[in-house]
């Protein structure tokens, strides 16, 4: 018989190796369901919501702002103010909140485009707080609660687009304010299930971010203007 070639004598994989390398990909894949789970609970919150109109009395109606051309709302903003109009009409609140700055070049505020239009919706303009500053959803946000806590105001109904109403609420009451939403039903956020689905998309990402580093994250919205 030759040397080595007697029973027990072939070579055996190390079980430490093996054991190891099996538990590294139970871990990977638990993390990877973790993730999935996440993600996917995240955006039937954002779709859940969208659902939701409550028109509670309010002591504000806040605008998140949109993009302007020159003072002119664009088509999705036009579709956020002529909601808050309605809700201002219904008796909702006693007063319209716009909010946001302008970018370089501008002319306008978006805050300032904003309560133009609404006066021409027949708001009176002395019912309309123009907060001129805010270049994302966050410092909006916190623009916005600065100004009602000035003036004792402590709630608001949130007017954006649908998928955009869990993340405004969440950073409102973050920043102090009882908030609820009442998205539009109209613009070109809605109106095709490419920019529902986009919408939804791009709101789950940004909420997760927001969670996860307090920070904002306004993705390119490219679902038309």
């Amino acid at each position: 018989m030759r040397p080595g070639s007697g029973p027990g004598s072939g070579s055996v994989a190390p079980r430490g190796g093996s054991g190891l390398a099996r538990w590294a990909r139970r871990l990977l894949l638990g993390t990877v369901l973790m993730g999935l789970v996440l993600v996917g609970g995240t955006a039937f919150r954002v779709w859940q919501v969208a659902r939701i109109e409550d028109y509670t009395k309010a002591d504000a109606i806040v605008v998140l702002g949109a993009a302007q051309y020159s003072g002119t709302p664009s088509s999705v903003f036009e579709a956020r103010l002529a909601q808050a109009a309605k809700l201002f009409e219904l008796g909702v609140a006693p007063r319209v909140i716009t909010v946001g700055g302008k970018q370089e070049g501008d002319l306008y505020t978006e805050a300032a485009s904003g309560k133009n239009y609404l006066e021409s919706l027949g708001v009176p303009g002395d019912r309309i707080l123009a907060v001129e500053t805010g270049s994302d959803t966050l410092r909006s946000v916190e623009a916005v609660a600065g100004a009602m806590h000035e003036r004792e105001l402590s709630s608001a109904v949130l007017v954006s687009d649908p998928w955009h109403s869990l993340r405004t609420r969440t950073m409102a009451r973050d920043a102090g304010l009882d908030a609820w939403t009442a998205p539009t039903r109209t613009g070109p956020a809605v109106y095709t299930r490419e920019s529902q689905a986009h919408g939804i998309a791009r709101e789950t990402g940004a909420l997760l971010w927001y969670q996860l580093t307090h920070f904002s994250a306004d993705f390119e919205y490219t679902a038309g203007q």
